[in-house]
């Protein structure tokens, strides 16, 4: 039986380029850290072909998307080796691409619809996480900037070597949290209480059921929580809207 990936903490740092990017994720793939452990944001990834199927970043920027679930393979090999890439707006950053289990974050997982909330913007989602605000704030600060942040969910035993790895990688501002992302379900849902509690607090009832069917049907098809995750929030968003409570419980009337 293969042993089980032990994540207890995040390690996060900046890059300013994306060669850096591609060269990290390689990294850390070839020291052992699963494709679903690791995180990436930026705005100004490059692509030079519209990948069929999918919107390139001039796209969103044109088009004026707010939110979105871009699934699959984009701006580049090394993103599309990472779990549930999106394209999402933060308020304060803009459009950003978004992969691994901090596009599930965004889209609302730990700390309400960040990305639907009026004045909640990057700094919101990782103090949630446990990072100090200023830190934070520098990231926010950095993504507008148009550098690129990295996150990685590691063992604690091995926190020092995957530090030395991004410094030696050309990282700046290299900050560890003291616990990783919440995961929505541990495995298929079969009840409201088979979520976290990050999840479970925002939603009502009905937007629960909604959650919960439409993760397990993309669990299903994918074998991938955080896309499954991803189709889930986009399900709910679909369907209701955030009361001042910061709960989906609004049910949208259909046109």
């Amino acid at each position: 039986m293969p042993e089980v990936y032990k994540a207890e903490r995040t390690i996060s740092a900046v890059f300013k380029e994306q060669k850096q990017i591609d060269d990290v994720i390689r990294r850390l793939l070839d020291r052992g850290v699963p494709r679903d452990h690791i995180s990436v944001m930026g705005r100004n990834f490059q692509s030079e072909t519209r990948i069929a199927g999918f919107i390139t970043k001039k796209d969103v920027i044109l088009g004026g998307l707010r939110t979105g679930a871009v699934f699959g393979s984009l701006f580049g090999s090394f993103l599309s080796l990472l779990t549930g890439v999106g394209v999402l707006f933060i308020p304060f950053v803009g459009s950003i691409v978004a992969a691994g289990p901090i596009g599930a974050v965004l889209l609302g997982a730990a700390s309400g619809a960040i990305a639907g909330s009026a004045g909640a913007g990057l700094v919101s989602v990782l103090t949630t996480l446990g990072m100090p605000e200023d830190k934070a704030a520098i990231y926010q600060t950095r993504l507008q900037a148009g550098d690129f942040l990295v996150m990685a969910e590691v063992g604690s035993d091995r926190a020092g070597e995957f530090q030395l790895l991004l410094e030696s990688a050309g990282a700046e501002e290299i900050h560890t949290i003291e616990k990783t992302f919440a995961r929505p379900c541990p495995g298929q849902c079969n009840s409201p209480q088979d979520l976290s509690p990050e999840v479970r607090a925002h939603l009502c009832d009905d937007a629960q059921s909604t959650f919960i069917e439409r993760y397990n049907v993309v669990l299903n098809e994918k074998n991938d929580e955080f896309t499954a995750e991803q189709a889930a929030w986009e399900s709910v968003h679909q369907q209701y809207d955030e009361d001042e409570n910061g709960v989906w419980s609004k049910a949208k009337v259909k046109a």
